[in-house]
């Protein structure tokens, strides 16, 4: 049997119960047994190691914050108690916070009440890491379902989250929370919407929330997100392309067009393209000057005595001098050439 966690006095009470988990699993060529029964034999047993499992990495992370606090009190300011006791059981310091998170926001809903003890057991490991990290009223709704006795999988989590998110979010039209609200349209969709919407400013939000307010269908959903998600990449990336800011571009009106002429994602596209070719260019920048520093430094510190070293600058020289060639590809006949022109 799988040992309660929260009742023990002590951590090291919880493993004073034998633990049991040499399953009987059914045998995968036993064609005697039907496809339904095998999977169901096979989620008890997982769903058992996923509750072992989460017990065990709470009670970890009690472990580890215990040791931190300790170290924090009596030992030296630089942790090194704690950071050893990590190496010696070979724990990365991101690993052991991650397990004390964890461990404090188990301590926290069952130290506010929200969440009965024994309903821990209802969840899968990644089920409570996701509403450990959740909103409050997300958290509520979860511990809620767990205190029922439901069983709680990432699944029931975001299908909380999406449903919350329906009918709380500000930025969708009624219409949609009347729908939503009927269960005529899924709350699943809504999610990534708010989340895009979220995204923008309130003056590219009215277009958008017209077009889902009459026709509220879960196409319209989809693409209405679609085109939030283009949108809010097309703002961000022409802020930061540098041909558009030093030039005459009516970024907003360029904006309309390409709404009104349906090719905003081609225009989103664009404009990220451009984004990623300035960074691109002053990389290439820094790291050729980069290259001609070393090779003027490797230059002045060989001399006759060292012909390889020579031969290998002589090699390179079409990459650090100011017109530089590549090839495109291995045995390409196509050949780049850049010149960078000093100022």
């Amino acid at each position: 049997m799988v040992p309660s966690f929260d009742s023990a006095p002590n951590p090291a009470a919880v493993f004073e119960t034998p633990i049991d988990l040499n399953f009987q699993l059914p045998d995968p060529e036993d064609e005697g047994i039907s496809e339904q029964d095998f999977q169901q034999k096979l989620e008890a047993a997982w769903q058992v190691c996923d509750r072992f499992d989460l017990q065990t990495e709470i009670w970890r992370g009690r472990i580890l914050r215990s040791i931190r606090d300790r170290e924090k009190k009596t030992g030296d300011a630089r942790g090194s108690g704690f950071l050893n006791w990590l190496k010696d059981r070979e724990i990365s310091k991101s690993q052991a916070y991650s397990l004390i998170q964890l461990a404090n926001s188990a301590d926290t809903l069952l130290a506010d009440g929200q969440l009965d003890p024994d309903a821990i057991r209802g969840f899968s490991k990644r089920a409570f890491i996701e509403t450990s990290k959740a909103s409050p009223e997300i958290q509520q709704l979860v511990t809620e379902a767990a205190n029922n006795g439901d069983r709680i999988t990432r699944r029931e989590v975001k299908q909380l989250a999406d449903e919350w998110t329906a009918m709380n979010s500000d930025l969708l039209p009624e219409e949609v929370k009347a729908k939503a609200a009927e269960n005529t349209l899924p709350s699943r969709y809504l999610a990534p919407l708010v989340k895009e919407f979220e995204k923008l400013p309130e003056s590219h939000l009215a277009f958008l929330q017209e077009e889902v307010a009459k026709d509220p269908t879960i196409d319209t959903l989809k693409q209405v997100s679609s085109d939030a998600r283009s949108l809010s990449k097309y703002l961000d990336a022409a802020a930061q392309v540098q041909a558009i800011s030093q030039s005459s571009v009516d970024v907003e009106m360029a904006l309309e067009e390409a709404l009104r002429v349906g090719c905003l994602n081609t225009a989103s596209d664009l404009v990220k393209q451009a984004a990623q070719l300035e960074q691109a260019i002053a990389k290439l920048y820094t790291t050729w000057k980069r290259l001609g520093t070393l090779a003027d430094r490797l230059y002045v510190d060989t001399g006759a005595s060292t012909p390889h070293l020579r031969s290998l600058l002589n090699g390179l020289e079409r990459l650090s001098s100011e017109v530089m060639e590549v090839q495109l590809g291995e045995g390409s006949e196509r050949t780049v050439r850049v010149r960078i022109l000093s100022e």
